[in-house]
């Protein structure tokens, strides 16, 4: 079933090719200075956030702009990414690398639907315990968007989104969560031998 949705979405996702490989050279860090440049990029975009925050539009008005920029991209990318790389030669190491990331976007749907699904049978299992993890997850949430602006916040998180292939990929974020699990369980082992 994963190999058949991979397909279909390769298939989808044809015209973007050379776009998402090029994307995906810079978010997995394949120069030491890409990492700069992302920031840079991001950071380049806070014009941009300036003048939304400038015009104030409303939620429909943003929505509605979103949703036409992303019409334009889908229209123009395909028609002008072959004129802009020049490649028209697609290469097996290229094909290759583009199924390997359109199987890891269709794992990480199914990851996302999972969580989701785990998320519906904790309801159904224990609601007790779902109601209170939901509305304290999102009091935190909540109290987290009260204290930060919201174009700062969106600075961050799109800042996060794009450096975590890169931090994933160059092992980062496996050697601070080891650090971490072994932080707790050093607490554990301390809490326990206090209850003895």
């Amino acid at each position: 079933v994963q190999a058949q949705e991979t397909a279909q979405l390769e298939e989808q996702l044809q015209g973007w090719g050379e776009v998402i490989l090029a994307g995906d050279r810079v978010v997995r860090w394949e120069k030491p200075w890409f990492p700069g440049a992302l920031m840079g990029a991001t950071t380049c975009d806070l014009p941009v956030s300036q003048l939304i925050y400038y015009l104030d539009p409303s939620v429909l008005t943003g929505l509605s702009c979103s949703v036409m920029l992303l019409c334009l991209a889908d229209y123009l990318v395909p028609t002008l990414a072959p004129r802009v790389f020049g490649s028209n030669k697609w290469t097996t190491e290229q094909q290759q690398r583009f199924h390997e990331i359109c199987g890891n976007l269709v794992k990480t749907q199914r990851r996302v639907v999972g969580w989701w699904k785990r998320l519906c049978a904790l309801k159904e299992e224990k609601p007790k315990m779902y109601f209170a993890s939901v509305i304290s997850s999102l009091l935190a949430v909540a109290w987290i968007g009260q204290q930060v602006h919201n174009l700062f916040l969106t600075y961050l998180i799109v800042s996060f989104l794009l450096l975590l292939p890169g931090l994933n990929q160059h092992g980062v974020i496996t050697k601070y969560a080891s650090m971490a699990k072994r932080e707790i369980n050093k607490l554990l082992k301390q809490k326990e031998k206090k209850n003895e």
